[in-house]
């Protein structure tokens, strides 16, 4: 059977949205989901967005997400916003959607630019999941006999974020890979790599669970604008440089959601065989 889909990108990270709130199709497997993700036997894609009717009338579609490795995964926020400009039809709209950890606002502008809610982050060693007796400002982790700080939090996925002098230089793709399987992260982890530039601006780059490194990263991002908004560093509306593109994170603190804002755009159109 021939299923349509959309090639987007958010920030330079390949998106495929597939939408079966029609039709209902359960999706691929994971060895199907790593054909159609490896580019030179399927379109290729970081993650696939597998769009389905919603719930409840408070939402106007649900969504599930997979890494290109054919592991299914809590949220992208990268891929939201590609499903948001796409449900929104160019038009400018606030509406609601389901995602596999609770509703996620969407505004679409007129612009084209997307922003949504992502959620309170949840420093919570047990909900990232993390290895951790008690909740701390930063922890310290062995990798290779050496001891690395980082912070941990849940942005609906598991995050870790690293504080680096640069990121051009930092090792996250040989640091990255590690950290993703340490023992510590029993469901793995995604890596950021985080550079303070001032209290509005970071530069950063992710390994991200199941990936590798993406051109950007909208969970990573959150996750590292609100780690270093926890320790002071930063403020509450935070550009951040990724090698695909800027992303803007706005959080206020507490259980306020974190606020995702930045591009959707469409790349090609095409027809997968399930």
């Amino acid at each position: 059977m021939e299923v349509p889909y959309l090639k987007m990108h958010g920030t330079g990270n390949l998106i495929l949205v597939v939408d079966q709130r029609d039709a209902n199709l359960p999706p691929p497997d994971a060895e199907k989901l790593k054909v159609l993700g490896d580019d030179t036997t399927g379109p290729g894609f970081d993650q696939l967005m597998w769009v389905s009717a919603a719930k409840n009338a408070s939402a106007i579609a649900s969504y599930r997400v997979f890494n290109a490795d054919g592991s299914e995964v809590e949220q992208c926020g990268n891929g939201v916003r590609c499903v948001a400009s796409y449900l929104a039809g160019g038009t400018a709209r606030d509406f609601t959607l389901q995602s596999p950890v609770g509703d996620i606002g969407a505004r679409v502008a007129a612009d084209g630019q997307v922003s949504v809610s992502m959620g309170a982050p949840s420093f919570e060693p047990s909900s990232v999941p993390f290895n951790a007796p008690q909740a701390a400002d930063h922890y310290t982790i062995d990798v290779d006999g050496e001891d690395h700080e980082i912070q941990v939090v849940s942005m609906g996925n598991p995050h870790c974020v690293l504080r680096v002098g640069d990121v051009a230089t930092a090792p996250v793709n040989t640091l990255g890979p590690k950290i993703e399987v340490h023992p510590r992260f029993p469901e793995r982890t995604n890596v950021g790599f985080m550079s303070i530039r001032d209290r509005d601006r970071i530069d950063l780059r992710v390994h991200e669970r199941g990936v590798g490194e993406t051109l950007a990263c909208g969970t990573g991002a959150c996750a590292a604008v609100v780690t270093g908004q926890r320790l002071g560093l930063l403020d509450a509306d935070v550009q951040v440089a990724l090698p695909g593109g800027q992303l803007m994170i706005s959080w206020r603190g507490g259980d306020e959601p974190a606020w995702l804002t930045g591009n959707a755009e469409l790349i090609s159109e095409g027809t997968i065989e399930l």
